[in-house]
């Protein structure tokens, strides 16, 4: 049910790309989730097709989706291997966002784009802490920046620094020690082969066990003054937020759709003795089927229409933002009760791990971590329809003065 997309002949030929680069991977994914290994040949051939760079512009050398263009693309990487998916999204929506937001300095934004487009370079966060929390919740993290003569000083530990092996750069998200200037949050450009950068191999999840989100070390690890680089601060009302929003949720779509389609064919196919048909012709596996397919046609078409919505009228984002953890809360709720239904039409025989349908429920559970958390997305929806902040008022029409909080990008 991908009615009524692609839309357009771009949209087309992202999809076209992302379907080649899909059987191949979904090859793999078994073995990429059984052994808990990084997908290196996934990402060689992601590369090796340009996809690396969708999120780029063409200016840059990259493929210059919008963000609507790349989660349709990106959710037919997800139905092949959600790991390597969601790993990908970490890259492309985080250089998505700061090509958009363009506040980097232009040399730095260029040398950084040319290496993901040349090269292969893998860019992610290093947001989240064993003692921070989420760090949407604007705590100060316990990892260090010290100001020194020749730049800066860091040290501390960083978890869930999905692509940990492979990173080319690390976006290290620390705490800022200058003088006698109060304490404050800022974020570093690491390479990641500095000296004192040391990944720590200890993710082992029930789900997404291809991410790689290890833990990252950081002793006496020192950077130059401009490795300091801004990430929020745009002028412009939900600049750069729609990548990681709408790619994120696409990633999980795609898991959804994976387990339904995985489902249909099971129930087509099985026929137990007893029974002159499948178990397809049973009104029971009938009424699942349409409850896992009426919860991903609600998702999708809140998805893709709200990304629709986000690209052709950016000048109401600002007030509107509410409507992006709205999408992700419906996609994480539609995806875990679809992924569920799946298990239950197939019953036991789904969960060997010989079934993909064990894998795509498991995978299914980690979007319940991703920001925002449950908690913040319906706070921010409740507060929007109540005219409280951000994004609304009590008779539906926009808030143009309300506030909008920024989401910050985080590693599995």
């Amino acid at each position: 049910m991908d009615y009524p997309y692609p839309k357009t002949e771009r949209q087309a030929e992202l999809i076209a790309l992302a379907d080649a680069l899909a059987g191949p991977i979904a090859a793999r994914a078994a073995t990429v989730d059984r052994e808990g290994v990084f997908p290196y040949q996934n990402f060689r051939e992601l590369h090796a097709a340009g996809y690396l760079g969708i999120t780029i512009p063409r200016t840059l050398g990259g493929l210059g989706a919008d963000v609507l263009e790349y989660a349709l693309a990106h959710e037919r990487i997800a139905r092949a291997c959600g790991s390597t998916a969601l790993a990908a999204n970490m890259h492309c929506s985080l250089i998505g966002r700061i090509d958009e937001t363009g506040m980097w300095p232009a040399e730095l934004l260029e040398r950084v784009n040319r290496d993901i487009v040349a090269n292969g370079a893998l860019l992610n966060s290093a947001n989240s802490e064993p003692d921070l929390g989420s760090p949407s919740r604007e705590g100060l993290p316990s990892t260090t920046a010290e100001r020194t003569p020749r730049g800066w000083l860091i040290n501390g530990r960083k978890r869930w620094a999905s692509l940990a092996p492979a990173l080319t750069h690390m976006l290290v998200l620390a705490t800022v020690v200058d003088g006698d200037s109060p304490p404050r949050r800022g974020n570093f450009l690491v390479p990641a082969s500095s000296p004192g950068v040391r990944v720590e191999a200890t993710w082992d999840n029930l789900g997404m066990r291809g991410t790689a989100s290890d833990d990252v070390i950081f002793t006496g690890v020192e950077v130059p003054r401009d490795a300091l680089v801004p990430i929020d601060g745009s002028a412009t009302p939900g600049d750069g937020l729609g990548w990681s929003a709408f790619g994120g949720a696409a990633v999980f779509l795609g898991i959804g759709q994976a387990a339904r389609d995985a489902a249909v064919h099971y129930a087509l196919e099985r026929k137990p003795n007893g029974m002159a048909g499948p178990i397809a012709e049973l009104q029971t596996i009938q009424h699942r089927i349409a409850a896992i397919e009426l919860d991903l046609l609600q998702a999708r078409t809140l998805l893709y229409t709200t990304a629709e919505w986000w690209v052709a009228r950016p000048a109401e984002r600002g007030a509107n933002m509410w409507r992006l953890a709205a999408a992700k809360y419906v996609v994480t709720n539609a995806v875990i009760r679809a992924t569920d239904e799946a298990l239950r039409v197939a019953g036991s025989a789904g969960l060997a791990l010989t079934s993909p349908l064990q894998r795509y429920f498991r995978d299914a559970r980690t979007a319940i971590g991703q920001p925002p958390l449950e908690d913040v997305a319906l706070t921010t929806i409740g507060k929007a329809a109540l005219g409280l902040s951000p994004g609304g008022n009590r008779d539906g029409a926009a808030n143009h003065d309300a506030a909008v909080p920024v989401a910050t990008v985080r590693s599995v």
